[in-house]
């Protein structure tokens, strides 16, 4: 009896797995159509400190997908004047097929949520509820350019800039997937 169960339990798992394996058609679509975003990309970026001070950085952003295309990685990483690291932040797209809409999971500088990312017409835009308003990023992406401005949002009030980014492609990357550790 029990070695029927352990047969049947094992058949069930052996034929399910592919089938788990496989990125739905719908998730393979929609992370296709950020493959704009992939690549090394470097330039200013300057904004205002939590205390209200100014700064400014040698931005990079390298992004490429990852799990066979299911997520998207970015890291950013801004360099001071000396070369020391400013600022250092990593996020994940990926497409929620039961909501059909993209979600994006951000760390920096010791704060993490998962929030909504749209698709615009030249690029996209993600927001972070901050108190009675929101931290609007939004970005305009050419083959060439990758333009990025972040602004505090207040309903009926004009949004206050905070970041901006003006970063040139340098080119293609392998990143993330590429050095995975082999057997």
């Amino acid at each position: 009896m029990k070695l029927k169960v352990l047969a049947t339990v094992a058949a069930l798992l052996l034929t399910s797995t592919p089938g788990m394996a496989q990125t739905p058609a719908g998730s393979a679509a929609a992370m296709d159509k950020l493959a704009f975003m992939h690549g090394v990309w470097v330039g200013p970026a300057s904004g205002v400190n939590r205390d209200g001070s100014r700064y400014a950085v040698t931005q990079t952003e390298r992004i490429g997908p990852l799990l066979g295309g299911e997520v998207l990685v970015i890291e950013g990483r801004g360099y001071n004047a000396d070369g020391s690291t400013g600022f250092n932040a990593m996020g994940v797209v990926s497409w929620n097929e039961q909501e059909g809409r993209y979600e994006f999971r951000s760390w920096a500088q010791g704060q993490s949520g998962t929030f909504p990312f749209t698709l615009t017409e030249n690029g996209y835009v993600w927001e972070i509820p901050a108190g009675p308003g929101v931290m609007r990023y939004t970005a305009d992406v050419t083959t060439t350019t990758y333009h990025e401005v972040g602004e505090f949002v207040v309903p009926g009030q004009p949004g206050r800039p905070m970041f901006e980014m003006t970063l040139t492609r340098r080119g293609d990357t392998d990143w993330p997937a590429s050095g995975a550790v082999q057997p």
